[in-house]
């Protein structure tokens, strides 16, 4: 009899803690403007102690909630926080709409990749710079992006011209042609344009880099040996943005950006306009320029609409006038007269398109598809020689991606042409097609909470070179301590072309055109390994983090430039491997309103195909640096300091290593800001070390650039933000 009554009452116990129990419980998230599920969003019942995180449909699953009134707090970076309370049992699904929060610590989504992940939870390594440090580097130049990458860990920003100021980025010792440079995807820059593409791209309008080092062909195909470079634009707000940024330097260049955008429900735009002009600047006395007397303007107008809440469409326009002229500054201010003869003048005009549309199929499928034309013209004019062309690229992809709550794949195929044609008077004819077609697929699994794995394959069918088969693999590794690794690698190649570093430095001359029937594309292969550890120490008061790189790329092929036996110059494959590894240190600390940042770079580039296998000429194996920032709603002040090793000329000479700093200070308002920058006020620059001309005057040689040309130079500029000073932060990687 006890035991029926003790079983009676164990049943009754059971059922009412199964009556104060509650099915599933589902919180939708959703952005409130655009009414868009976030995925990744932290939802948290706080006296329970129990949380979860979105997913893919903006939707985090609860079980064994019990009845009766509960904390809840839902967080995402970039948007307000919601603490309320909710009573159960009530509706199985509850939906919270998240508001933007206006300078708060945005998530950082990489576009690079194609993929819709937080770059904490993507195996590839890539280093973002977003809009805290942009707006930092726009105060310093705002002409162009060069000091944005050339003050970048294992980037080299290489002058190949003391009178035109034309630069190539080289990442890990590796020439600029191993590198792509996209704009939002779009592989709009380099060929022709060469060494202009970096002096032509203000940073104004830009939200974020994504840097990719190593091969990264699998992602847009070949030419990514190096790495790639991703310029992410800014895009329009509900909030209306303007931007207005005047600039003047002691050394007579004066610069003018504005930035507009807006949207609402159906419709949006953005415009970004550029002018620069800077006169000849001859801080030596030596009769020839260290900056060009250049004129530049820019316009882009992008236009958006949104026929639904999973759909969108944008076209957007670039247009670019440069002039600049170098050499002999009593030819340039007063013309020719006698010895004085020598200048180099470059005119490029830049025409290209962008559309992209996108739509959301079903609740994980994204279609995209997305078309550019780019058109170049460009008049090269030197004495007794003159090189003139026009370059017409276009680039289409379609892709379809899949996203599922513990994978992600996209599936796509892309179109890649380029035409350059020489002015017809031109006596050595170099016109060059190249068509690429590539079909790809990339995937991202979450093997675990910990492990997440990445692969990719992409087949490239070149006309005349042949076909190239891509695979590429990453793994990442993270836990809850604070501590991520990533080991990565894949294949890369490229194509010949004739707009080299070598040839651009002897402007072009005598430099036969491309023979198929002669060479045979460049191939690579690449590995990456990093670790990264965050934490807080004395006693949590201090941040630290480390990222620690180990990397190594090998070249088959490369592509030379050498004089045959008429005295020519024509290209040729290299009998022997390039080989560049090294290692990257990033260490970064943070106390309260200071934030200190120390890199240092080992690049071994060594030419395997030479005897004694040399270091590749211009390519400092070490490079160090340090960045102390302070920054408040105030003030933002900045110091740095860099040091650059001895380098090897083509000619065996070691150059001097040397240090140069830099000082900036700002000021805000609630209308904007003032800002001073003191840029290499040591005044390192490489002629205190060697000469930058050599005579006769009236037909200089000018010797290989391996330090700072122009030195030090003052800046004094303001920025004015009518809708208020809203600093933008990114969570840089």
């Amino acid at each position: 009899m006890q035991i029926r009554i003790w079983s009676v009452l164990f049943l009754c116990i059971i059922c009412g803690v199964v009556n104060a129990q509650n099915s599933d419980i589902n919180i939708k998230v959703f952005s409130e403007h655009e009414k868009e599920p976030l995925l990744g969003a932290n939802v948290l019942f706080e006296d329970l102690k129990k949380g979860a995180i979105t997913n893919n449909d903006g939707i985090a699953t609860f079980t064994g909630i019990p009845n009766g009134t509960h904390k809840l707090m839902i967080s995402f970076v970039g948007f307000k926080t919601i603490e309320t309370s909710i009573t159960l049992p009530t509706s199985n699904v509850i939906e919270f709409y998240l508001e933007e929060s206006k300078g708060a610590l945005n998530t950082v989504i990489i576009e690079a990749t194609r993929t819709t992940r937080d770059i904490r939870r993507i195996p590839t390594r890539i280093e973002v710079i977003g809009g805290e440090e942009l707006g930092e580097k726009n105060m310093m130049n705002p002409t162009n992006i060069s000091m944005v990458l050339r003050e970048s860990t294992g980037i080299q920003m290489q002058q190949t011209s003391l009178s035109s100021g034309n630069q190539n980025i080289r990442i890990q010792g590796l020439d600029g042609r191993y590198t792509q440079l996209l704009r939002d995807g779009f592989p709009l820059f380099g060929g022709f344009s060469s060494g202009l593409s970096i002096m032509q791209i203000p940073p104004l309008d830009l939200k974020q880099f994504e840097i990719i080092k190593g091969s990264a062909s699998t992602l847009y195909g070949g030419g990514a040996i190096a790495g790639l470079v991703n310029l992410v634009s800014k895009t329009p707000g509900f909030e209306p943005e303007l931007d207005i940024m005047f600039t003047q330097t002691h050394a007579l260049g004066s610069t003018a950006n504005v930035f507009y955008s807006k949207r609402n429900e159906k419709y949006g735009m953005s415009l970004y306009a550029s002018g620069n002009y800077q006169k000849v600047y001859d801080p030596e006395d030596d009769g020839f320029s260290n900056l060009p007397e250049t004129t530049s303007v820019a316009f882009n107008p992008k236009f958006y609409y949104y026929p639904s809440e999973d759909t969108t469409f944008w076209i957007g326009l670039n247009a670019s006038y440069d002039d600049r002229i170098g050499g002999d500054v009593d030819k340039i201010e007063n013309g020719q007269n006698g010895i004085h003869q020598y200048t180099e003048e470059n005119i490029s005009k830049r025409l290209s398109s962008q559309i992209v549309y996108t739509t959301k199929l079903d609740s994980t499928r994204v279609f995209n598809i997305k078309n550019s034309f780019s058109f170049f013209d460009r008049e090269l004019n030197v004495p007794n020689m003159q090189f003139k062309g026009k370059q017409l690229n276009s680039f289409s992809e379609v892709t379809i991606q899949h996203n599922y709550d513990k994978n992600d794949w996209t599936l796509g195929a892309n179109l890649y042409t380029t035409n350059f044609n020489e002015d017809d008077s031109a006596p050595l004819q170099r016109d060059q097609t190249d068509v690429t077609f590539g079909a790809f697929v990339n995937s991202n699994f979450d093997l675990s909470d910990n492990w997440i794995l990445e692969t990719g394959l992409r087949t490239d069918f070149a006309k005349g070179w042949g076909i190239f088969v891509l695979p590429r693999v990453s793994l990442l590794y993270k836990n809850d301590t604070g501590f991520s690794s990533r080991l990565g690698g894949g294949l890369g190649y490229k194509t010949p072309d004739l707009f080299t570093e070598e040839a651009e430095f002897i402007n072009f001359e005598n430099v036969l055109r491309i023979d198929e029937n002669l060479l045979k594309a460049e191939r690579s292969y690449g590995l990456n390994l990093d670790f990264n550890y965050k934490t807080k120490i004395f006693n949590e008061t201090v941040g630290f983090s480390i990222n620690q790189l180990f990397y190594v790329t090998s070249i088959d092929n490369g592509l030379l430039l050498n004089l045959n036996a008429d005295n020519l110059f024509q290209y040729q494959n290299a009998d022997g491997e390039i080989l560049s590894k090294g290692a990257e240190t990033n260490i970064k600390f943070s106390y309260n309103d200071f934030k200190w940042f120390v890199n240092y770079a080992l690049i071994d580039a060594k030419l395997r195909y030479l005897p004694g296998n040399p270091q590749k000429p211009l390519t400092a194996k070490h490079n160090a640096g340090s960045v102390i920032m302070y920054e408040t709603s105030t003030w933002r002040l900045g110091y740095e300091t860099y040091y650059t090793g001895s380098q090897v000329l083509s000619n065996g000479t070691k150059t001097t290593d040397f240090i140069s700093m830099g000082f900036l200070a700002m000021r805000n308002f609630d209308w904007g800001g003032i800002y001073a920058n003191f840029e290499n006020f040591t005044d390192r620059r490489q002629s205190r070390f060697s000469p930058l001309v050599t005579p006769p005057h009236s037909n200089p040689t000018f010797p290989e650039i391996y330090a700072p040309t122009d030195g030090f130079i003052f800046s004094l500029g303001i920025i004015i933000k009518p809708f208020g000073n809203h600093s933008e932060h990114h969570d840089d990687h």
